[in-house]
């Protein structure tokens, strides 16, 4: 499954929200996700696939970054 979130990092609290999504996206996911992390060396990327997999179940290495990796907006794909 694919999803589309957009991350806000250094965050007080880590937290993962469903949020409408753009037009002419409809029926496709959306999540704002907020890391504590700040956006560098890789950090917050791996707190995202951290806390995606606990909101869904899932270890963090069955969550991978697919597009936006230096980016806000994300495509994530749950394995």
């Amino acid at each position: 499954m694919k999803i589309f979130v957009r991350v806000k990092p250094n965050a007080k609290e880590e937290r993962v929200e469903k949020i409408d999504p753009p037009q002419g996206r409809a029926g496709e996911p959306h999540f704002k996700v907020s890391v504590k992390e700040p956006p560098t060396e890789g950090r917050a990327n791996w707190a995202v696939e951290r806390i995606i997999g606990k909101h869904f179940g899932v270890p963090p290495s069955r969550v991978r970054i697919v597009s936006g990796r230096a980016s806000r907006e994300k495509i994530v794909e749950i394995m």
